[in-house]
């Protein structure tokens, strides 16, 4: 149904667009918004009869945007991008970058990884900050609540643009102090640590199912930094990423993987926001510093 009259949008209008496309629901909507979730259902109502047409989809989940959604929230980011270029035009010093980035990750890489290379840039950016989520989806970048994603994923979304880091070795590990040898393993006197439920399709999962097909394992984990934690306290294996074992004393490798199906690290950003400074600033220096043992 199209509207009678000629509704014109406000930039009001479309931050509360943008806010239900990141966030899904209307009380985190409101929260990011300083208002309270009937305001924004009342906001959207007007805002969806105005233009005549439904803008979100309910569900028991809550609120799936549409193509029209998704348009409006691109058209909204440009208008957050340049409110923030002008906040940071007048503060600006010479050669300094402002503002919040959006980086979601996974907790290991985000260890491993993003949080040193981070901790680089701030002496050079310290009036940059950074809003980190941990999630083991695309998702969060997907919904266009992240600007930059780090992600373990052999087909990177089609609509994203990034750069190719590398392959993530894994390796199977035992606590140091544990004594525990590959040849227990191979007896199957060791207790084992997967994470199975929470990614499924993780190399350790297939790797584990592949060679050791009758192990059923004792702890279920959903974090590989809970499941390295674990393991270095010497309850039993496990399959961890050789880029965040390295760096702990209280883990051996018993077994280099090479055989694993591994999965391929990318960085991500959006192509209609890569070019804005402090998102290029941050996705340039990842660019230039993520590197994979």
């Amino acid at each position: 149904m199209l509207a009678q009259t000629q509704y014109r949008l406000s930039a009001a209008d479309l931050e509360i667009v943008l806010a239900m496309v990141r966030t899904g629901t209307l009380a985190a909507a409101g929260e990011r918004l300083g208002v309270d979730a009937s305001t924004v259902f009342r906001s959207l109502q007007r805002i969806e009869r105005g233009l005549g047409a439904t803008l979100f989809a309910r569900s028991r989940t809550g609120y799936l945007a549409g193509d029209l959604a998704h348009a409006l929230a691109e058209q909204a980011e440009q208008v957050e991008s340049a409110l923030e270029a002008a906040r940071s035009a007048v503060h600006a010093v010479p050669d300094q970058v402002s503002g919040t980035v959006r980086i979601t990750t996974t907790d290991t890489i985000l260890v491993g990884l993003v949080a040193p290379a981070l901790k680089a840039l701030q002496a050079q950016h310290p009036n940059l900050n950074y809003d980190l989520r941990v999630s083991n989806e695309l998702a969060s970048l997907t919904r266009r609540d992240a600007d930059i994603a780090v992600r373990a994923t052999r087909r990177p979304p089609q609509h994203l643009v990034g750069k190719h880091i590398g392959p993530i070795r894994v390796g199977l590990y035992a606590g140091r102090a544990s004594g525990i040898t590959y040849a227990d393993v191979e007896a199957g006197r060791t207790p084992w640590l997967a994470i199975d439920d929470a990614i499924p399709d993780h190399p350790s999962v297939s790797w584990r199912k592949r060679h050791f097909p009758k192990v059923m394992p004792t702890y279920f984990v959903n974090s590989l930094q809970i499941a390295a934690e674990m393991v270095g306290m010497g309850m039993g294996v496990g399959i961890l990423p050789v880029v965040m074992a390295q760096t702990r004393s209280d883990l051996v490798a018993l077994r280099d993987l090479q055989d694993a199906n591994q999965s391929e690290l990318w960085l991500l950003t959006h192509p209609e926001s890569r070019h804005l400074r402090r998102i290029a600033v941050v996705y340039g220096h990842l660019a230039q510093t993520l590197r994979l043992p």
